[in-house]
């Protein structure tokens, strides 16, 4: 069998990015995805994986991006990783147009890439003997906080939809793998969010003992496509020691408590 080939949605930035290096990294022939090609060419000349500019809310480049990978070879695991978060308003007042944004790049492309890409990953699992799909979700889909409306709907909607495909699959050779990161600090993630305010997007992270990197996150995707054929993560919480929840984070280093006088 020829060498490994997935492909990385969001690949122009953070997790996306990291993961695209961590497979490379593993001997993967890798296809990146993002919008914008800039980005992507630093990312192909630094670690020679291939890559399709495209935005995954539009079907024509979801179509293109079918089209291409057909053509270039076979395909045998697809990381929906691309998506992001605005606001952190509540439901009454939040916008409803950052609501539409969120449910098209967490779900609607989701759905989009998936559809357009399942006949490749089903030749790939012929090849191979299975496949992957791994979503990238968010402690978010499964936890809700307050301010967290719009994301924490779209990413439960993200989860419930991995969910509906793990049993639609069942019976053929693919593993479809859920991860969910807790508070990853990646260059973007939170810039976006609070509109370009560098100063609150790094209030996030203050004080905050070793936050999850883009890395870790990849290390895990990474470990998880390239486990033996018949074990499946299917769901993997990923979150700092720190955080036990997303409304819980401890401040400040972490300290074992002193114990109690018997």
């Amino acid at each position: 069998m020829d060498v490994l080939r997935a492909v990385v949605t969001g690949a122009s930035s953070g997790i996306g990015a990291a993961t695209v290096r961590a497979l490379r990294a593993a001997g993967w022939d890798v296809v990146g995805v993002a919008r914008r090609e800039d980005r992507l060419r630093e990312l192909a000349e630094e670690t020679g994986a291939s890559v399709f500019a495209a935005d995954l809310t539009d079907q024509g480049d979801v179509d293109a991006l079918r089209a291409h990978l057909a053509a270039t070879g076979p395909l045998h695991a697809l990381v929906n990783n691309a998506g992001g978060a605005k606001g952190l308003d509540s439901v009454e007042d939040s916008s409803i147009e950052d609501w539409a944004w969120m449910f098209e790049v967490n779900v609607l492309a989701l759905k989009r890439v998936t559809s357009a890409l399942l006949p490749l990953l089903r030749r790939g699992a012929v090849e191979r003997g299975v496949a992957d799909i791994v979503n990238v979700t968010s402690i978010a889909g499964h936890v809700a906080y307050a301010g967290g409306g719009g994301y924490n709907a779209a990413k439960f909607a993200a989860h419930a939809l991995t969910e509906v495909l793990r049993l639609e699959l069942n019976g053929e050779p693919l593993r479809v793998i859920e991860v969910a990161p807790g508070m990853v600090r990646t260059d973007e993630f939170a810039l976006v969010r609070f509109g370009g305010d560098r100063a609150r997007a790094d209030a996030v992270y203050d004080d905050v003992p070793e936050p999850l990197l883009a890395e870790d996150i990849a290390g895990v995707i990474a470990d998880a496509v390239q486990k033996p054929r018949h074990v499946d993560l299917d769901l993997i919480v990923v979150k700092p020691v720190a955080q036990a929840a997303p409304y819980r984070l401890a401040k400040g280093p972490l300290v074992v408590r002193a114990e109690t006088p018997e």
